[in-house]
């Protein structure tokens, strides 16, 4: 087995990871932030993307960002014309209350802007960390840590870290990983987790990362 990657090797498989993805289509929340560069647009996209695959989600995003782009449009739709315009995305009643419920709060808490903190933003209805770090990180430019499920579960395939939960990723990759890795960490390891690192048999015999990847926990691949 390849030793656990560590803060020494960490900057090339991430170049290798870049270089891979590439030919990939760029996550919908990721385009929303370069097209758009509005931390709203950001968060809503990313309130529709949990447990949502990337293609409903940015139909979603763009059915529902066309009818309301900011949060005081977005309070006063009603909550089943929310429904409608992201069904069927994950969740999409409960999504819909959340993201109206939001929307309220920005506009008489807020005054109509998105907070720029981790601690404000996971106050928002239907926000956690995973939401809140995202939209730092991609919507304000500040340094955050994301961590979903494929940054979660490739971290501890790396050995980077030994982790339980996404929170816990979370905390020793703030500790870990440098701090100019941690921009695009989540986007990286995202494509690269739907792509070719996937959950169920990850495609390890043409992974650019074959040769320095201890392959931790992976019972199957191909």
């Amino acid at each position: 087995m390849q030793k656990p990657i560590g803060n020494k090797s960490i900057g090339k498989a991430l170049a290798l990871v870049r270089k891979e993805v590439k030919q990939y289509q760029l996550p919908i929340v990721t385009l929303v932030a370069q097209t758009e560069g509005d931390p709203f647009k950001v968060l809503i996209s990313t309130m529709l993307s949990l447990r949502t695959k990337d293609a409903v989600t940015a139909a979603a995003t763009r059915r529902l960002l066309g009818v309301a782009g900011t949060p005081q449009r977005m309070a006063l739709l009603p909550e089943r014309s929310i429904e409608r315009l992201i069904y069927p995305v994950g969740f999409y009643r409960t999504k819909a209350r959340a993201i109206r419920r939001t929307c309220a709060l920005l506009v008489e808490e807020h005054g109509s802007k998105v907070p720029d903190e981790i601690d404000t933003l996971v106050r928002l209805p239907g926000v956690g960390r995973k939401t809140a770090n995202l939209v730092l990180t991609l919507g304000f430019r500040k340094p955050a840590m994301c961590v979903d499920t494929h940054v979660h579960r490739i971290s501890n395939i790396w050995g980077y870290v030994k982790t339980r939960t996404p929170f816990e990723t979370e905390m020793a990759l703030r500790a870990k990983l440098p701090k100019r890795h941690w921009h695009e960490y989540n986007d990286l390891l995202v494509s690269f987790g739907q792509h070719l690192c996937v959950p169920a048999s990850p495609k390890c015999s043409v992974c650019p990362l074959a040769s320095m990847c201890p392959r931790i926990g992976v019972k199957r691949s191909r």
